[in-house]
């Protein structure tokens, strides 16, 4: 195996043992990228210089025995996740030229481990998209299929993780955009509890339901990542204080006796890929040779899910988009007046699926429809966040699809916004409700396409959904 190839168990344990330097790995990593990414298209920035000095920075920090599991570990960074003094885009022409002078705090954690910057990451353009179509910077691969997505929004990352362009990478997930790419890829990716990790930092999409977590190789590495980025932070108000558990310790426990819900609201719906449903059911099915009990549940407002996501997101988009106006920061077009420069720097810095969510979410706001549209998917939302919870009294966790169908035809669905966006039908119920959930793969269709299985637990119950997560992925 190459050393691009490990995960980072695997490379921090290679390095410890110096078979490699972490400039070497760096290097590596680098090469690949310059080989695959005009292929694969999954970075829009890549930072060889600074990555090759801080990989320096690693072998004399592990040299000096203050090495940390992430020291010396190359990974890139979803360019809706600001990092300091570098390029931060959002995949949107409008912040082409936009270098924040601040940092995520969840990068900023991993940095401090020594973590090496490979670069950052194409996406849908902040966070809008299913695809990663809605990038002004080109649609990403699938590395499994070069005609096929890579899914969104993050598929810059997972498809540079999953085409072994770095160990791996930081993403955003506000309804599904860590999940599904993972699926699409084949990675393990979590979308953490909503006040688990920090969003200060993010481009901000829905405000209310963002959240940041990791894509890496295995579902312990995922564990690894967040034991650095998780916690409290004075910067991010929603934010909880509750301690971080040591995910990792826990992943090899055993899971005998653990109820496993199965919601038929996700396993009978006509828009579920045949091969994706099998592949999955008979993952769950092997969960009982473990010890664990399989549990029919219902999930009734599951129905109402994409309805309600389509209202809140749009709407939160709105009103977090309107600091976009080339008058602050990012890309300005000149215009006879302060009404044509606003007008002219959007048209031309925002890809249409952004304009488009920007007037359905001014639209729901507006007066005389708020209540009708905002303020009653907001009351939905508040059922469905019910309905998980009353399942949890019941069952542990639940096992579903994470995507009714695997990686799809770039331009497939480009020109039809409601089928893509029912390539989130499994992911945004739980954004909803604010669990956390996590994709794990679970085989391959005869296409050759991944297939993942998708782990949903109780709020702020990461360690369990990551301890169901690593048992399943070492099923044979």
């Amino acid at each position: 195996m190459e050393t691009h190839e490990l995960t980072i168990t695997k490379a921090a344990e290679g390095l410890k043992n110096k078979e490699f330097s972490a400039v070497e790995l760096a290097t590596a990593c680098l090469k690949r990228i310059e080989e695959r990414n005009p292929v694969i298209n999954g970075f829009i920035t890549v930072c060889t210089e600074s990555a090759l000095e801080e990989a320096r920075k690693a072998d004399e920090r592990i040299a000096a025995g203050s090495a940390s599991p992430l020291t010396g570990v190359p990974f890139a960074v979803k360019d809706a996740i600001c990092v300091k003094d570098v390029r931060s885009t959002g995949s949107a022409k409008i912040l082409d030229t936009y270098v924040p002078a601040h940092e995520a705090t969840v990068i900023q954690k991993i940095r401090q481990q020594g973590s090496v910057l490979l670069g950052k990451n194409n996406c849908d353009a902040f966070g809008h998209g299913a695809s990663n179509e809605n990038s002004m910077y080109g649609p990403v691969r699938n590395p499994h299929d070069e005609t096929k997505v890579a899914g969104g929004s993050s598929g810059g990352s997972a498809a540079a993780v999953a085409d072994n362009q770095c160990i791996f990478a930081i993403a955003e997930d506000t309804g599904g955009s860590i999940r599904q790419p993972a699926s699409f890829c084949g990675l393990a990716g979590l979308r953490p509890s909503y006040g688990r990790n920090s969003r200060y930092g993010i481009m901000p999409m829905a405000s209310s339901l963002d959240t940041v977590g990791p894509l890496a190789k295995t579902v312990e590495d995922v564990a690894l990542l967040m034991e650095v980025m998780a916690g409290n932070d004075p910067m991010d108000p929603t934010t909880v204080s509750d301690p971080v558990p040591a995910y990792t310790h826990h992943l090899r426990k055993e899971i005998k006796g653990l109820k496993v819900g199965v919601p038929k609201e996700y396993f009978e719906t006509e828009g579920l890929d045949g091969e994706t449903k099998q592949i999955v059911e008979e993952k769950i099915l092997q969960l009982k040779t473990l010890g664990c009990e399989l549990v029919p549940i219902s999930l009734p407002y599951t129905k109402y899910a994409i309805a309600v996501y389509y209202i809140i997101v749009p709407s939160e988009d709105s009103s977090n988009l309107g600091r976009l106006d080339g008058i602050r920061y990012g890309v300005r077009k000149e215009g006879e007046n302060l009404f044509d420069v606003y007008g002219n720097t959007r048209a031309e810095g925002f890809p249409e699926e952004v304009k488009r969510r920007i007037m359905i979410g001014t639209y729901a706001l507006s007066a005389g429809y708020y209540d009708a549209y905002y303020r009653k998917a907001q009351k939905v939302r508040t059922l469905i966040m019910q309905d998980f919870e009353r399942v949890f009294r019941e069952v542990d966790v639940i096992a579903t699809p994470t995507s009714p169908f695997p990686a799809f035809p770039i331009g497939e669905k480009s020109d039809d916004p409601l089928q893509m966006y029912l390539a989130d039908a499994f992911a945004v119920g739980p954004s909803v409700a604010g669990i956390p959930g996590l994709s794990v793969p679970v085989g391959f269709t005869k296409a050759g396409l991944p297939v993942g299985l998708q782990v949903l637990g109780p709020r702020l119950q990461e360690e369990r959904v990551l301890r169901v997560g690593y048992h399943i992925e070492h099923l044979s």
